[in-house]
């Protein structure tokens, strides 16, 4: 999105009584702000993605500890880039994220750790109509799955954008008993 407040109100959509904490990226774009200097749309800068990614992670966890939230229970929800973010912590710092939702996501690291992912939920969503990630998005399953993630794929009938559709399976996915 442009800044912290765009996931606010599908976040509401999904979980109206979820305490929500929402995040704005470091890099300036033309628009508002990103996680990760981009080269191209589908081609991030390594060295930003390993710094940002790093500097959220620490955040997250001195966020969590100082208002005592317990991030094995907590969801991460990103689009696009901050889905991308949330791909990268998964991998990068390995068991901070139990659960995400990735909103238009795609494999976004060059070189990927062989991380396991056991224990770790994930649901991906693609849009149909989305010609710049989505062809590249069931890379990013097979990646999660190749490293013990549970992972849910879903596609839409949309392009790169997101709403009600989105919103309705991320509460059905959130409300799924959790396989066994």
């Amino acid at each position: 999105g442009v800044d912290e407040t765009t996931m606010l109100p599908i976040a509401r959509q999904i979980a109206p009584d979820a305490t929500l904490v929402a995040v704005r990226g470091r890099i300036p774009q033309e628009d508002g702000f990103r996680w990760f200097e981009r080269i191209n749309p589908t081609r991030f800068e390594q060295a930003s993605i390993r710094t940002e990614t790093s500097t959220f992670a620490a955040f997250a966890s001195e966020a969590a500890r100082r208002h005592r939230l317990d991030l094995a229970r907590a969801t991460f929800l990103g689009y696009s880039n901050g889905a991308n973010l949330v791909s990268s912590l998964m991998v990068l710092d390995p068991g901070l994220v139990r659960k995400a939702a990735l909103l238009r996501a795609m494999p976004v690291l060059d070189d990927m750790p062989s991380t396991d992912l056991g224990g770790t939920r994930v649901l991906i969503i693609a849009g149909a109509a989305d010609e710049t990630y989505g062809p590249i998005a069931p890379a990013l399953v097979t990646l999660l799955t190749k490293r013990g993630a549970e992972v849910d794929a879903r596609i839409v009938a949309s392009g790169h954008d997101i709403g009600d559709p989105d919103a309705a399976i991320v509460r059905q996915w959130l409300a799924a008993p959790i396989a066994a």
